[in-house]
């Protein structure tokens, strides 16, 4: 189709006038009509060329039309989102032109005004999907659905599908088009139960992002069948032993998918480091069942109270995953670094290894910190030498990287507490011990090597990248920073912002108040982390070259670079490797990246709903928190235990704030400031767990 899409295009470069489509067939000498009509229709559909009642088909000017997609819908108009980046333009109901949430378009008449950039919808290039899910509201003989998402509106529902159904409920629905108006409606297509349970929305949401929670038979059949499968000597064939070294594996208590492994050792000049990690690509083989299912899933996703795998748990909890005790068939990068953490040489081999010690976060923290009991250090003592030394070599990685200009962010993860119902009952900030972050340096140090061997070697393949922050957010940083009286120069100077710009932001508010916000903005300023096939570094990391190499078992990205690395170890021929893998490298970075904007985007709703569900039992109650976010109508406030409420500012009684549109609200009456970075004390006055919206008002009982 892409041949005749570009031999139509061809023809009009060199004759503009419009034609019927019969004559340019005939003048193209195309026999395929089926072909030809697909092609065109697509060119139609992106904006490409205009199809009049008649048939004749003109070209349409490229500049004309911009690529956007719709990304909220209200009641008489929606915004679209420039695919080059930009501001968002509006969009009238009357010029949506059947356009929904969600939809690629093509956008005409694009104009400025006093309140911002417009335009028209030209055409739909891709239609999203016209099934949504939300909250039932009934009463008084009306039913409408609170859609979830970005549409600002309630629909109303049609009567007959919504028998049976409450007031309350969590529903998906199908969206209709009244003909020849701008009118939406609902038809109810599946009931979830009552959108007061976290847990039921939860539901809602993996099907609201698309997220597929069952396995195809036919993939299953083919992990049944892995699974009963034993490593022989042609498995072994070639493959470097390892079964007798004291090999770990260090994961959190409730993990089930142990991809990777290490074994640490000092050398005369400095440290030898083996990441050694589980050979998916051994048993996923290419064009495979599971090989689809695995692409198109991406990556796994993670819950409060379930995970979705990449894989059946036949390979992710099973052949696959490192247990101690077992003979298991990895990826090995081995690393040879010297006394300052620069790497000095590295090799990648297909390995066999048998863990020694199935590791735990917290048990590796107690032995570091000397708090680990007789029966610990038993258990450890086959791994106690390697973890000194990894402790050791990840603790010069990370004084490297502090060097280099790496910005340390403050985690941003909550850990939920579910009870036997599933009903979150606790919520606090995630903590990362040093065994954590030891596992960590480490791993970073193989995604490095990994991206510098097949840099070198010039092959297909598949980096993790982070782009430089948007100018126009890097300003906006810079007058967040200046006006909580930190230095915002660096930010200001021209040319390209380093990453030590944004670390040294981090120093300067270390221990301040500001220390959580600013990291938030920080994370917010960046670019967002994608996979690519171009080696283009990583901004976040300060490093030339970046990969995942290292979690096969959840990442789609690790595994396609491990079948690539496989490949490239059985033959030093280029040409062989491009034809190949090229197509294929880009192919797993487009839909790894969307997967994993799509997990994450899911991953947060689902928090949203779980910290809401937990705020419920908790209304009526005073919390100290600090401001997090400042809007026209109100503050953001964090707690201590990573929950985040709105306060209003017309809750707070006798006062007339004023926005200064950076970061502070200014009471007009008293010169009361409330600025980012500022404890304020708040009580909890509503919680929806549907949306996760969470409310709370000024604690008038606190002192001031």
């Amino acid at each position: 189709m892409e041949d005749l899409k570009i031999k139509i295009l061809e023809h009009f470069q060199h004759y503009p006038e419009s034609i019927t489509s019969r004559g340019l067939m005939k003048k193209l000498k195309i026999k395929n009509k089926k072909g030809f009509y697909n092609a065109l229709n697509q060119l139609k559909c992106e904006g490409a060329v205009s199809v009049s009642k008649k048939h004749r088909i003109r070209p349409v000017e490229k500049k004309k039309t911009i690529k956007a997609k719709i990304v909220s819908l209200s009641k008489g108009f929606a915004f679209a989102r420039p695919e080059d980046g930009g501001e968002d333009l509006f969009i009238h109901v009357n010029h949506l032109n059947k356009a929904f949430i969600g939809d690629t378009v093509l956008l005409k008449n694009v104009k400025e005004s006093a309140k911002g950039p417009s335009a028209d919808v030209h055409s739909i290039s891709e239609k999203s999907s016209r099934t949504i899910t939300g909250t039932l509201s009934c009463g008084a003989g009306l039913c409408e659905l609170i859609p979830d998402g970005a549409i600002r509106y309630r629909l109303p529902v049609e009567k007959n599908s919504a028998k049976h159904l409450k007031d309350g409920d969590k529903v998906q629905a199908e969206i209709h088009r009244t003909p020849k108006t701008s009118r939406l409606s609902a038809r109810i297509v599946k009931a979830y139960g009552s959108s007061g349970s976290a847990k039921i929305c939860a539901d809602a949401i993996i099907d609201q992002y698309g997220i597929k929670s069952r396995f195809p038979e036919e993939v299953l059949e083919e992990a049944r069948k892995i699974s009963g499968q034993v490593i022989t000597e042609q498995d072994l064939k070639g493959r470097l032993d390892l079964r007798k070294t004291n090999i770990c594996t260090i994961d959190g208590a409730d993990a089930k998918d142990l991809d990777d492994a290490i074994f640490v050792s000092r050398t005369k000049k400095g440290y030898k480091l083996g990441v050694h990690i589980a050979d998916v690509s051994h048993y996923v083989k290419e064009g495979s069942a599971l090989d689809t299912e695995a692409l198109e899933r991406g990556t796994s996703v993670y819950f409060a109270d379930r995970v979705i795998p990449m894989l059946p748990k036949e390979l992710s909890n099973g052949v696959c995953s490192l247990n101690a005790g077992e003979d298991k068939l990895t990826f090995s990068a081995i690393i040879e670094l010297d006394k300052t953490g620069t790497i000095l040489s590295y090799q990648f081999k297909k390995s066999v290894i048998n863990s020694k010690v199935r590791g735990v976060y917290s048990e590796v923290n107690q032995l570091f910190n000397k708090t680990a009991d007789a029966e610990l250090r038993k258990k450890y003592a086959p791994v106690i030498r390697s973890l000194n030394a990894a402790r050791e070599l990840a603790n010069i990685l990370k004084a490297r990287s502090i060097k280099n200009g790496t910005v340390d962010l403050e985690s941003t993860e909550s850990k939920f507490t579910l009870n036997e119902e599933g009903i979150c009952i606790g919520v606090e900030s995630r903590e990362t011990g040093e065994a954590e972050q030891m596992i960590e340096q480490l791993m970073i140090t193989a995604n490095q090597a990994a991206a510098k061997f097949a840099k070198e070697n010039g092959i297909p393949f598949v980096y993790r990248v982070h782009e430089q922050p948007d100018p126009e957010r890097v300003a906006a940083l810079a007058d967040l920073v200046g006006a909580l009286g930190l230095n915002a120069q660096r930010l200001k100077k021209d040319g390209e912002i380093r990453t030590a710009d944004f670390a040294d932001i981090m120093r300067q508010a270390s221990g301040t108040p500001a220390q959580k916000v600013i990291s938030h903005q920080l994370l917010r300023t960046m670019a967002k982390a994608r996979y690519d096939t171009a080696p283009i570094g990583h901004f976040g990391l300060a490093l030339a070259d970046y990969c995942h190499f290292t979690s096969p078992i959840r990442r789609y990205p690790d595994t396609a670079i491990h079948r690539i690395l496989s490949a490239m170890l059985k033959t030093k021929d280029k040409k062989e490797l491009v034809r190949r893998y090229e197509a294929f490298a880009k192919v797993a970075a487009s839909e790894s990246s969307a997967a994993e904007v799509r997990a994450m985007q899911a991953e947060r709703s689902a928090e949203s709903c779980y910290m809401a569900e937990y705020m419920t039992q908790h209304i009526g109650e005073c919390y100290d928190g600090i401001i997090s976010g400042v809007t026209q109508r109100g503050v953001f406030v964090e707690l201590p235990n990573s929950v985040e409420g709105f306060v209003p500012v017309d809750s707070f009684e006798g006062a007339k704030f004023h926005f200064d549109g950076v970061i502070t609200q200014v009471d007009e009456n008293t010169g009361r400031r409330l600025t980012i970075g500022q404890p304020l004390s708040v009580q909890v006055v509503a919680a929806d767990v549907a949306s996760g919206r969470i409310d709370f008002v000024p604690n008038i009982g606190a002192t001031e």
